[in-house]
């Protein structure tokens, strides 16, 4: 059975705030150190103070996020709703030249036991959860939604975008990259107790936001260890986030390629050979069509983009019955990812590398950085992959399994400033 609740969002006060544009900025997780500087310089009251905080010498970060916090609700630069409300939120993009649009809301989630669990497909860092702890501890507030996916068996979504059509949004912006966000207030008693009892018959998982999930769950243990008694229904039971639906008109995934710096040169004709004992390699002298290929055939097999020096190729695996011997120990449907096939023959079969070493993997979305980069260094290669499906993350996740790290991109990310839930109470 799955919880939500409506909540009181704390927002920014668009009658001191005119121009949402510029306090609002993505989760931290996404945001480069470049980034990081432009949204610091874009505006004094943008959110990048409190989610991502400069490191100083001599200050403590996680404590200056919580004075900004308390300080811009202190001047009604943040504001709280009167009254408990689902938030229903649209976001329209483009993606390669067609324009669509993502529909879901964003409400308190609870954390999950043994009846309600929230399945989650993805590893996480020890270093990334320590880091989110202490901003809540400090903050006592969720300053970014989860992002979680359900399978929307009653077609809740559509029918509140079919009861916001007509209104007027309270929240309109457009951020960076061109996405156009909206949220509408959902406040009426008989329709958010509808949309609970409906709720509570599908199945949640985890898109984006494992570590703050974790870290909810982590403080959320620290106070109940701390309290004398609990009724299971206080602030910390329950976390904010961002639902929506598996419809694939709106949701998109984006591959998140892997661009191999070895400590030293590979032997590029030994590795080559060692490759055609696993896969059928063909080399694209277009780039463009390159691409064009690896998506075409990932639809219909396993494929792989690989380049080095200029020269572009796919890998198409010959038996993937061979990652039954490799890796016998991991469930049929994470065997069958394009990642486990990178990972497991190339990475570490082939090339003998620890798949964990940092040093010599690095994770990047965009095709053309991982491009540039290796032509700046002709010893770097890059592996191109497509997206994992969404019908796979639930199958991994919904067996207790867990996919490689980075495997999935959610395209585009909530922002973070449009709503914070703050804690009360503890």
């Amino acid at each position: 059975m799955t919880k939500i609740r409506p909540f009181k969002a704390i927002i920014y006060n668009q009658e001191k705030i005119k121009n949402l544009s510029s306090v609002v900025c993505p989760p931290y997780d996404v945001i480069s150190p470049r980034r990081q500087e432009y949204f610091h310089d874009l505006d004094p009251n943008n959110f990048i103070r409190i989610i991502l905080g400069k490191d100083v010498p001599g200050e403590d970060k996680y404590k200056r996020s919580a004075e900004y916090f308390n300080d811009w609700l202190k001047k009604k630069v943040l504001i709280q709703d009167e009254k408990p409300a689902v938030y229903f939120y649209s976001q329209q993009y483009n993606l390669k030249g067609e324009t669509k649009t993502r529909y879901g809301f964003i409400a308190l989630l609870y954390l999950g036991d043994d009846k309600s669990p929230v399945y989650g497909h993805e590893h996480t860092h020890l270093e990334a959860k320590e880091d989110r702890l202490r901003l809540l501890k400090a903050v006592r507030a969720n300053l970014s939604p989860i992002f979680v996916v359900f399978p929307d068996k009653k077609r809740i979504v559509q029918s509140l975008k079919t009861q916001c059509a007509d209104k007027k949004p309270f929240i309109e912006l457009t951020d960076d990259e061109r996405t156009r966000h909206k949220l509408w207030k959902i406040d009426a008693p008989g329709i958010l107790s509808g949309i609970q009892a409906i709720m509570a018959k599908e199945d949640i998982f985890i898109a984006d936001g494992h570590h703050r999930f974790e870290v909810a769950c982590a403080y959320r243990q620290e106070l109940k260890d701390k309290l004398a008694a609990i009724t299971g229904e206080e602030d910390f039971n329950y976390v904010m986030a961002y639902f929506t639906n598996t419809d694939p008109h709106g949701l998109t995934i984006l591959p998140i390629h892997r661009l191999l710096k070895p400590d030293s040169a590979i032997d590029f004709s030994s590795f080559a050979s060692r490759l055609e004992e696993y896969f059928h390699i063909e080399e694209i002298k277009d780039k463009s069509r390159f691409f064009f290929l690896i998506e075409k055939a990932g639809w219909i097999e396993h494929v792989l983009g690989m380049y080095n020096r200029g020269k572009c190729w796919l890998l198409r695996i010959k038996n993937i019955k061979i990652l039954d011997k490799m890796i016998a120990d991991r469930p049929p449907e994470y065997r069958s990812l394009d990642v486990s096939i990178l990972n497991y023959i190339i990475l570490k079969n082939i090339l003998g590398l620890e798949l964990e070493d940092k040093r010599i993997l690095e994770f990047i979305p965009e095709a053309n950085e991982l491009i540039r980069q290796a032509d700046e260094n002709p010893s770097y290669i890059a592996f191109f992959l497509n997206p994992v499906k969404v019908q796979q993350i639930m199958a991994v996740a919904a067996n207790g399994n867990k996919m490689p790290p980075k495997s999935t991109y959610f395209y585009p990310k909530v922002l973070s400033g449009l709503l914070i839930n703050k804690l009360e109470g503890e």
